[in-house]
């Protein structure tokens, strides 16, 4: 256990039935499906890479009560596949092997949405490893709220937040997309797939704030101003 806050250790020695090990179990499930491109993907992959790296990030990763994270990228469409297997984030060499992972693996999903069996995906990955985070948070993204096959998304968030695991959103919205308006996907993502304590959505107005949108977002989910009740949290 690295740099563990004082108060955080007396907890522990008057609470010795206490698991934990770490902050932050966070699953960063990105769009691969049929409407995202190979350099669309490289572009969102980049994107988290640099704000994994951003010393505003890792700033926010030094001031958890632990001084780490546990992070894992997946990459979703019609199945899903686990791009960068779970990594322990307390320092800047820490979020470089990430991102170098995270930059040079192939693409591990195709075919067309299936935001259900993502969802649970996702919450699979967090009860299977050996890790146990103070809390736990999958960061959903996409472009679409297409659901193609699986289970519908609202009985897989249901079933996600029965296990304790809020889920955030990241929609990334197309040039004709009304956004929050009704319809749009902005309101769909917060309609039919946030939830749990302090579940918002950061938005990604268009495929240039993509990159800052993903860092405001992580610190959010990093930091403890991320368990407000603040449903939207668009980026700047």
């Amino acid at each position: 256990m690295r740099r563990l806050a004082p108060a955080l250790a007396l907890t522990l020695l008057a609470s010795p039935a206490l698991a934990q090990d770490t902050d932050l179990e966070l699953v960063l499930l990105a769009d691969s499906s049929g409407s995202i491109s190979p350099a669309e993907l490289m572009f969102q992959r980049e994107g988290y890479a640099q704000a994994m790296t951003d010393p505003e990030v890792l700033s926010a990763i030094a001031n958890t009560a632990y001084g780490e994270i546990a992070v894992t990228y997946m990459e979703w469409a019609a199945h899903q596949g686990q791009v960068v297997k779970w990594m322990r984030i307390s320092d800047a060499e820490d979020a470089q092997a990430f991102a170098d992972q995270l930059l040079t693996t192939p693409r591990m999903a195709f075919g067309r949405n299936a935001i259900g069996a993502a969802l649970l995906e996702a919450a699979w990955q967090i009860e299977a490893n050996d890790i146990d985070g103070w809390r736990k948070v999958i960061d959903f993204s996409g472009d679409s709220a297409g659901n193609w096959s699986g289970p519908p998304i609202e009985a897989a968030r249901d079933e996600v937040l029965a296990k304790g695991i809020t889920i955030n959103a990241l929609p990334i919205l197309r040039p004709d997309d009304p956004g929050r308006a009704q319809g749009g996907l902005e309101a769909i993502y917060e309609q039919r797939i946030i939830g749990g304590l302090g579940a918002f959505v950061v938005t990604a107005e268009d495929r240039d704030s993509f990159a800052e949108a993903v860092k405001r977002k992580l610190i959010l989910e990093i930091s403890s101003s991320g368990m407000v009740d603040k449903r939207h949290a668009a980026a700047d």
